[in-house]
């Protein structure tokens, strides 16, 4: 077209110097590519292990960097786990050093409960004793479980036992409530009224160290009464003074060491029947326990015997 149209004659020569570069570029990059080592194995590695690094990415949320750092860690770990047996002796004989201070501490428990089972055993038995319970006896029994051969335990008196947070004893309460009777666990071997003097008088023994905020004794003083539920009515008073203690009784001697005094009563119209509570104090209280005594509200002599109740409850606090 520039024989026709000089003004194209300069474009014309600018396209014959760029066509020229070209070639050379061409002729470079021919060179260059001949010089490459190309590796279909290499770059095939490369692609699996960049799809791999990408799944990982998606997989736990993290970059490319946190993978590899986690990797480099795990793979000395692994390798320390597989290849230290030094540092595999080390932790066996720290283990064995464990086990054998467990073992001890274990043992230092075990006569520390024998030692005092023998004293917290003769006072709750003195405590029964003022419970209309005279005969019965109170032991504890403390054993340990042997672990099968092979299986993990500590030695203990030349047995390896079975050990736990608590050492290696399992404790429990025996009752034998009558002379000939052989000691029972108190589950099996107390009736409900033994098995809540049994545990007022545990509770008497441990007041002031026990934690527990609150105690419900039901048929406390079942088969009991005079004297023995005066002494009731006083040990259900001591354990008050540390804790709370709601106390279900028909007997006026228990109820007459109530802080507090509550009549559960029931109504009946002909068609409903409810059931009411009502806090009982001054001469309402008065009137109460002497029904209770008499089962007149209005006997003298059992508004004297009342009074004269909580005259002593009273001394007692």
């Amino acid at each position: 077209m520039r024989a026709h149209d000089p003004a194209l004659s300069a474009l014309a020569d600018r396209l014959g110097e760029i066509g020229i570069l070209l070639a050379d570029v061409a002729g470079e990059l021919a060179g260059y590519a001949d010089d490459l080592d190309a590796d279909p194995l290499r770059l095939a590695a490369v692609e699996e292990r960049r799809a791999a690094l990408n799944q990982l990415t998606r997989k736990y949320g993290a970059d490319i960097d946190a993978v590899l750092a986690w990797a480099e860690e795990g793979a000395a770990r692994l390798t320390e786990l597989e290849g230290d047996d030094d540092r595999l002796d080390e932790l066996v004989a720290e283990r064995d050093a464990l086990r054998a201070a467990l073992a001890g501490l274990a043992q230092a428990l075990t006569d520390a409960r024998q030692e005092a089972a023998s004293r917290f055993a003769a006072a709750v038995t003195e405590e029964l004793a003022s419970l209309a319970m005279p005969h019965a006896r109170v032991s504890i029994a403390i054993s340990s479980t042997e672990v099968p051969e092979g299986a993990d335990g500590v030695v203990v008196d030349g047995r390896t036992v079975v050990y736990g947070p608590a050492g290696v004893d399992e404790v429990e309460l025996l009752l034998a409530p009558h002379p000939g009777a052989p000691p029972r666990p108190i589950a099996k071997g107390a009736s409900g009224g033994e098995l809540s003097r049994v545990m007022l008088a545990v509770e008497v023994v441990f007041a002031g160290t026990d934690p527990v905020p609150t105690y419900l004794f039901d048929e406390v003083d079942e088969g009991v009464g005079g004297k023995a539920a005066v002494e009731i009515g006083r040990r259900l008073a001591r354990l008050a003074k540390s804790a709370q203690v709601v106390v279900v009784t028909h007997l006026p001697q228990v109820a007459a060491f109530a802080d507090r005094q509550l009549l559960v009563e029931k109504t009946n119209d002909g068609m409903v029947t409810r059931s009411g509570v009502q806090v009982l104090e001054g001469e309402d209280r008065v009137r109460e326990l002497s029904r209770m005594l008499a089962g007149q509200e209005d006997s003298e002599t059992a508004r004297a015997h009342a009074e004269e109740l909580l005259a002593t409850a009273r001394g007692d606090g």
